[in-house]
């Protein structure tokens, strides 16, 4: 992943406003962005002048990409009339008259830290973000709070309240439920990916501008859903470690029609600071070893799973066992990401090898297929509700999901029951060449990753059903959906051609040894019927190893002469 330039630079390429001396004073415009570069120990004075009258509310917000950064009413911060993150705002509700806002900015700690600042005004009957907070510390509170795990992401935000003029008290939050009351706004939540593989403050500074206003949320963002005052303010995404997101929601008034947005927050889902597995390199080592060699194995079975039919058997059967046991050691032990890993290495082989004696031993197709179409068939219904289906409200639920899923999952063994062949040159050659994008994932960010991931993730985590799943789909992911789609179509063509001719199926191994056996006890014109069986072969050639031994008798007439 690319690594973001040092601030220095960006200071040459963006024309950031530097401030030294005693505190920096930095004028603002209503609408307009600007880029500044705070510190400790010098405090930025922003402000506003020459505010028309009709504006009400003016909401200030600074963003950062990964240094806090604390903005205040004051020159002295307090815990009410302050805020401290990487987004981060304020709301100055103006006064009859007044036509100067003002507001101070510093780092939060040592360093210098590029930071870009806006100010946005609403007017009398644009609802208030965050007017009625009861939760957090500010009196109004436009923030989004985001909290990540290498699960999930987080949002919380405070309930608006209702626009007024100016010098006017504020609408009671509390005065009642019907549509003269807050309870009549509608919160419409917003996600908007940065570019895929680019870490760099310059991208995020210049996207965080299409997230900031009402339009430019509307003419950027991807609307995920919308809640009513009933619903609670927080909603839950899928985690994507190394891609940057930015939320914002938009509170909307339908009776007078009027909009306004909160502070827009972003995350990678991931670390800057940590040495190992921070942003530039979330993948770990042991990934990428096991699927790199997994994807080998892939490309194999691709081209030639029905040819080597022990090695497809092989392949499928170290999927189904690997995914199992990951899932149990997981649930039930604390073991650490890399031993379980290993663990699920040696039990995927183990249930491969298994897979190949009971077919060696049994000989059931019927049974070996069921497993091969129940992998391609898992595959399959985890793409499908990787699409936007898998969002939609009623899987929420998870038995509902649950029995979706493996309804669509049997599907494709029922459907190709009659055609054993086929599914299993199918199978090899999807699923095969799917490994290939797991191996791939595992250096360069792709979203097509997370068509397994995300089935993983909901069957180790009870409370992943509440999260929206939605990914990008860039560039990056276009190209390798390309390889992929070239990949299995290859080798599904290249296997039908090639075994067009040949007998569905190699014959059960044990049934041919004991044909054979019988074949050769029975037929007398049999050469082989001549041969002895083992044991007196055994028999005979521990007597010639015996007679090697024995000493040579000396020839002739050896009585003793009788006196």
């Amino acid at each position: 992943m690319w690594v973001s330039p040092r601030p220095a630079l960006l200071l040459l390429l963006m024309g950031v406003l530097r401030h030294g001396g005693a505190s920096g004073l930095l004028e603002l415009y209503l609408g307009k962005f600007r880029n500044v570069l705070l510190n400790q120990t010098n405090p930025v004075e922003a402000v506003i002048r020459n505010i028309a009258s009709n504006v009400t509310v003016v909401i200030f917000q600074v963003h950062a990409q990964q240094s806090d950064v604390v903005i205040s009413f004051d020159k002295t911060p307090s815990v009410n009339s302050s805020g401290v993150g990487v987004d981060r705002g304020l709301v100055s509700i103006l006064r009859l008259e007044q036509t100067v806002c003002t507001w101070y900015l510093r780092a939060l700690a040592a360093g210098q830290v590029l930071s870009t600042a806006i100010s946005i005004p609403y007017m009398e009957r644009d609802p208030i973000p965050g007017g009625c907070n009861l939760e957090f510390d500010l009196e109004v509170d436009p923030n989004i709070y985001l909290d990540y795990t290498l699960v999930d992401i987080h949002i919380k935000f405070a309930p608006a309240n209702l626009g007024y003029t100016r010098g006017a008290n504020p609408p009671s939050c509390d005065s009642g439920t019907g549509q003269s009351s807050r309870w009549r706004l509608r919160y419409d939540v917003y996600q908007y990916f940065l570019p895929e593989n680019d870490l760099s403050e310059m991208v995020l500074m210049s996207h965080i501008r299409k997230m900031s206003g009402v339009q430019s949320v509307r003419a950027n963002g991807i609307k995920m859903l919308t809640l009513t005052a009933d619903d609670k303010t927080n909603v839950y995404f899928s985690s994507l470690p190394g891609q940057g997101v930015i939320y914002n929601v938009i509170v909307w008034d339908p009776l007078w029609n009027s909009s306004a947005a909160y502070i827009p927050v972003h995350t990678y889902a991931c670390s800057f600071a940590d040495l190992v597995d921070n942003c530039s390199s979330v993948r770990k080592l042991s990934t990428k070893v096991f699927f790199t060699a997994f994807a080998v194995l892939g490309l194999f079975t691709c081209f030639c799973g029905h040819r080597f039919w022990k090695t497809d058997l092989f392949f499928m059967g170290f999927i189904v066992a690997a995914f199992v046991f990951f899932v149990f050691i997981t649930r039930v032990t604390g073991l650490s990401y890399d031993v379980r890993l290993i663990l699920t290495a040696v039990a995927g082989i183990i249930g491969g090898l298994l897979l190949v004696v009971s077919w060696w031993r049994f000989g059931s197709v019927l049974l070996s297929m069921f497993v091969i179409g129940l992998v391609l068939g898992f595959l399959f219904s985890s793409t499908l509700f990787f699409t936007p289906l898998g969002d939609y409200r009623v899987f929420r639920d998870d038995v509902v999901f649950w029995v979706t899923f493996t309804c669509v999952a049997l599907m494709l063994p029922v459907l190709f029951v009659g055609c054993p062949r086929t599914l299993n040159i199918l199978a090899s050659g999807i699923v095969g060449s799917y490994t290939v994008v797991l191996a791939i994932a595992c250096y360069v960010y792709t979203s097509l990753a997370y068509i397994t991931l995300d089935l993983l993730r909901r069957v180790l985590n009870n409370y992943f059903s509440r999260a929206y799943t939605n990914v990008p789909f860039q560039r990056n992911d276009f190209i390798i959906l390309s390889v992929w789609a070239m990949l299995a179509l290859s080798g599904v063509t290249v296997q039908l051609r090639r075994e067009r001719s040949e007998v569905p199926f190699p014959p059960h191994p044990y049934l041919t040894w004991k044909r054979e056996r019988e074949r050769r006890s029975t037929n007398v014109l049999d050469p082989s019927h001549h041969i002895p069986p083992l044991r007196e072969r055994i028999h005979n050639k521990l007597l010639h190893i015996k007679e090697f031994f024995q000493k040579d008798q000396p020839a002739g007439e050896r009585t003793p002469l009788l006196l």
